[in-house]
């Protein structure tokens, strides 16, 4: 195995969209964009249901840092990719959880993003 200094989990459902369809396609683009930067040194990791989502979009969760995103498409996992894990800058607006923080934080409604 390779070394790597970060690791990524992201659930593929099945609760979150479409039996987890949706949530797999986009842990292949997640796939895409870590082995497009090889310098990144990240180990990724398909996970079932965390739950905390309450089924409203795939969960990723970044390690060491204990961040919890909330990504609803594609462009969600490349700003994941390009500012957190190449920038090393939190994509605050994803973010709903943080590893000690206690409660998740409900989605935004609509219009307040």
């Amino acid at each position: 195995m390779r070394t790597h200094h970060r690791h990524v989990l992201m659930c593929v459902g099945p609760r979150c969209t479409d039996n987890g369809v949706l949530a797999e396609a986009m842990f292949g683009v997640l796939g895409e964009q870590i082995d497009a930067r090889p310098a990144l040194c990240v180990k990724r990791t398909r996970t079932h249901c965390m739950v905390a989502c309450k089924a409203q979009a795939p969960v990723l969760v970044v390690y060491p840092e204990g961040v919890w995103y909330r990504c609803e498409d594609a462009s969600a996992i490349e700003r994941v990719v390009v500012e957190h894990l190449e920038g090393g800058r939190e994509v605050s607006e994803l973010i709903f959880h943080r590893l000690g923080s206690g409660d998740v934080l409900p989605q935004p409604e609509s219009g307040d993003v």
